[in-house]
């Protein structure tokens, strides 16, 4: 099994909404794969408090899938690269790690 996490710093304000707008549209639409993308087995999106230090990411999305083929196929299937055209737009920052556990 393979554990994708990532995390996103975003905009204040982007694409007409704020920070905290569009945290909720990318916690909705990456958890909404789970039932579009066959290979991904559970998403899981947090939102950061939000008083939170500039310093700290906004959101942390954590993913699983049965191998690292899958999480190549996951990124480049259609429905994820809707999501993550759209969290282009608003992030500032973004950092991930793939293991095995």
């Amino acid at each position: 099994m393979v554990k994708h996490i990532v995390f996103f710093r975003l905009l204040d304000e982007a694409e007409g909404c704020t920070k905290v707008e569009n945290a909720q549209k990318i916690k909705a639409g990456l958890e909404g794969l789970v039932d579009l993308v066959p290979c991904l087995n559970k998403a899981e999106v947090g939102i950061n408090i939000p008083n939170a230090t500039k310093t700290d990411y906004d959101v942390c999305l954590i993913c699983e899938f049965n191998s690292f083929a899958d999480v190549d196929a996951y990124q480049v299937h259609p429905e994820h690269v809707k999501v993550a055209s759209f969290i282009a737009k608003v992030r500032s920052g973004r950092a991930a790690v793939d293991y095995e556990f």
